[in-house]
């Protein structure tokens, strides 16, 4: 590609990955309205409007990632954005939060389209330590989205009703869906395109656990995905109930994404020169320590004065930064003879183990975010356990860093 389209290339891919940020972050905000309109008895339930869409994106990405190793990537893409126009019209009409939940589950299942294609696209295009780059930058922009979704999200309600957020997110979708048919040429090679058949799910998959280091990293993602969908799910409560600061909780929300933009824009500069697993490595060690540092200060459970715990979560997500990107793409390069079943198996297996420890860690976050980093902590040791596993030159990549 030359400079000007690679440009291009990576704005659109990232444009593809904000319609599933835009569709979690702006209805964070709305989340107290619309589990008041459904009655709702236990705050608490509300996390589910957001867990619920991850479970989603991890079911879709199983469907659609092997039927475009077979159809190609635009057309998986159309299929899983008409999907979720039904899906966002469920979520608008219904008055049961059982229904409402399935609703999120769909979103989400459609959304694992753009989501999951968007990577293969750019595994397509690019490989090694560059592809690691661009995948770098298209995340940087998916976590920036939520610097404006919350603050968006808390407008559209206050000035219309929360059913408008997701009325606006099938507008946003709809624009970049027309820019991506006028603009996006299909980026699976003939000599990669598999002749569709059911085996092709069996094969695939067969190939996948064959292949040690994409496992081990897709289970390194699931842990990170993990501690971080708890902070998404619990960030409302936290921030609106345990600390009352409603009003300020979306630039609240917006600075702590800024800190993992930050850190994701610096890891697309850095990664080349010093490699992902170096990286990586690093950053799940200072991941651990920050973890350990806040629960040996605050583990009589009363919470520090918002300050200090913005600086921890900053600290935190900043890591996370060097982390999410750096570990996809660890886990998609050796699998560019199946990209399309790799990434949707990759982002399966991580997504649908986060969203079972973001559930159960977020039922201890009551009255204290203690419980949100000891599950931090628990994460991170059990990452670093399976990075060392799979790479017995840990300790030799840390005394280089």
């Amino acid at each position: 590609m030359h400079k000007r389209s690679q440009f291009e290339f990576v704005v659109l891919m990232a444009a593809l990955m904000s319609i599933v940020a835009l569709s979690i972050d702006a209805v964070l905000p709305a989340l107290p309205l619309i589990g008041d309109h459904l009655s709702v008895s236990d705050p608490l339930e509300n996390q589910k409007l957001i867990t619920t869409i991850f479970l989603g994106l991890g079911i879709g990405q199983l469907i659609f990632g092997p039927l475009s190793d077979s159809f190609g990537r635009k057309p998986i893409v159309y299929a899983g954005f008409v999907l979720f126009v039904i899906a966002s019209i469920i979520c608008i009409t219904t008055k049961n939060f059982e229904i409402m939940l399935f609703g999120r589950v769909l979103q989400g299942v459609g959304l694992a389209s753009p989501r999951t294609m968007c990577i293969a696209m750019v595994r397509d295009s690019y490989d090694g330590d560059y592809m690691a780059k661009i995948l770098s930058i298209v995340v940087m922009v998916f976590i920036l989205v939520p610097v404006i979704a919350p603050t968006l999200g808390q407008y559209l309600m206050n000035n219309y009703d929360w059913k408008f957020i997701f009325t606006f997110t099938l507008l946003f979708g709809l624009i970049v869906m027309l820019w991506f048919w006028l603009r996006q040429p299909e980026t699976l090679k003939d000599k990669y395109r598999i002749p569709y058949r059911l085996s092709i799910f069996k094969t695939g998959t067969i190939q996948f656990f064959k292949i040690k280091s994409a496992v081990i990293y897709t289970l390194l993602s699931g842990f990170i995905t993990g501690s971080f969908m708890v902070y998404l799910s619990t960030s409302q409560q936290i921030f609106e109930k345990q600390y009352d600061l409603a009003e300020e909780f979306p630039l609240i929300f917006a600075s702590l994404a800024i800190s993992v933009g930050l850190a994701t824009f610096m890891n697309s500069q850095l990664v080349v020169k010093y490699g992902m697993k170096r990286i990586v490595h690093v950053a799940i060690i200072s991941f651990i320590i920050i973890s350990l540092v806040y629960i040996s200060l605050y583990n009589s459970g009363n919470n520090p004065n918002i300050e200090i715990l913005i600086t921890f979560f900053a600290l935190q997500f900043f890591t996370i930064g060097f982390i999410f990107g750096n570990l996809r793409a660890l886990a998609m390069e050796p699998m560019g003879h199946i990209a399309g079943i790799g990434s949707a198996l990759n982002g399966f297996i991580s997504t649908v183990m986060a969203v079972p420890i973001a559930d159960y860690i977020g039922r201890f976050v009551i009255d204290s975010v203690t419980p949100l980093f000891i599950g931090f902590l628990v994460c991170g040791v059990i990452s670093i356990a399976l990075f060392y596993y799979n790479n017995s030159k840990g300790i030799q990549l840390l005394k280089k860093a």
